[in-house]
């Protein structure tokens, strides 16, 4: 058998899988569901590399390998990262996660993560070319991009998929697609992870970094993976975590109101500093006032809404001053 790329954990995913080729019935169509960073695309890009070795002489399995890994094998396709003009537009850097045409994106200067009708025509214009293997496969990631066109579009390829095409799809927004997208996929359902199985990707860590990185992790290895191997990145998540145990401990409500800036703005950095304050606010259970899980609560539904943001986090800090 070809070899097995990293996959940490999802060992019953994996031995459907297995099981679904051992015997000739796998589906036209798989759906890989669950949150981000959990290893849906690892899996699919694990499990294309199965599909486009069966039948093909072991001495070839590791040049199909080395062709599925940099995206050159004819027989796969994969619509990844996409092109945005201003955001991304390294068609080097697209390359590295995705194979599949997108010209049409920049010649229309599309600026959003959305996938649009005219990337799936032009995908499906490479789904009915002639292979040269047993089975051709295509990933998608993140199907709920889909607008409501190319979801159509796309559903009428799955109702009547060219024979012998995989399709290998992953999604964070299970209840967000098409009813009759679920009804045309076999789907396997992505959980987190047990704290040993990630354990198992942060050896050469000292014992402190392993036990923060756990407790950041939540059950998601793809975090683990990440934090272990940008130093900047797991120094800056030290820092935020430090400032919002700071904002817990504090009973300066002029402070705690300088540490909320953070999600004054919208983007990345709130959203991660409303992660630790969860964090921080959990590891104080059960001596923490309950009323200071209720006003976070509070906080995060409000900064969903285009309410003033300011406004709700210094409405937020009052509430737990008191």
């Amino acid at each position: 058998m070809p070899r097995i790329p990293s996959i940490v954990g999802h060992a019953d995913q994996i031995a459907q899988l297995q099981v679904d080729l051992a015997a000739g019935n796998v589906a036209h169509a798989y759906l890989f569901s669950g949150s981000r960073h959990l290893g849906k695309m690892t899996t699919a890009r694990w499990f294309a590399l199965q599909l486009l070795c069966d039948g093909v002489a072991p001495e070839l399995h590791e040049q199909v390998s080395g062709q599925v890994e940099r995206l050159v094998h004819p027989d796969l396709l994969v619509l990844d990262q996409l092109w945005m003009e201003g955001t991304c537009e390294d068609w080097e850097v697209i390359a590295r996660s995705s194979n599949a045409p997108q010209q049409e994106r920049a010649k229309n200067g599309v600026k959003t993560d959305t996938i649009s009708i005219d990337d799936v025509r032009a995908l499906q214009e490479r789904l009915y070319e002639t292979g040269t293997s047993k089975w051709r496969c295509c990933i998608i990631r993140s199907i709920e991009r889909m607008q409501d066109p190319a979801a159509n579009a796309f559903l009428k390829i799955l109702e009547e998929p060219p024979l012998g095409l995989v399709f290998l799809l992953t999604t964070q927004a299970f209840p967000s697609l098409l009813p009759t997208v679920i009804s045309r996929s076999r789907v396997l359902h992505f959980h987190r992870l047990p704290s040993r199985d990630i354990a198992e990707l942060l050896g050469g860590m000292t014992e402190d970094d392993v036990h923060f990185i756990l407790h950041l992790a939540q059950g998601v290895p793809g975090i683990a993976l990440q934090l272990k191997e940008s130093p900047d990145a797991l120094r800056a998540q030290r820092l935020m975590h430090s400032k919002a145990q700071s904002f817990w401990r504090s009973k300066s409500l002029r402070e705690r109101m300088q540490l909320l800036a953070p999600v004054h703005e919208r983007g990345e950095e709130a959203q991660l500093f409303l992660m630790h304050l969860a964090l921080t606010l959990r590891e104080q259970m059960p001596k923490a006032p309950m009323m200071y899980s209720h006003a976070l609560t509070d906080l995060i539904r409000g900064l969903g809404t285009n309410a003033h943001r300011q406004l709700i986090a210094q409405r937020f800090a009052l509430q737990v001053t008191v």
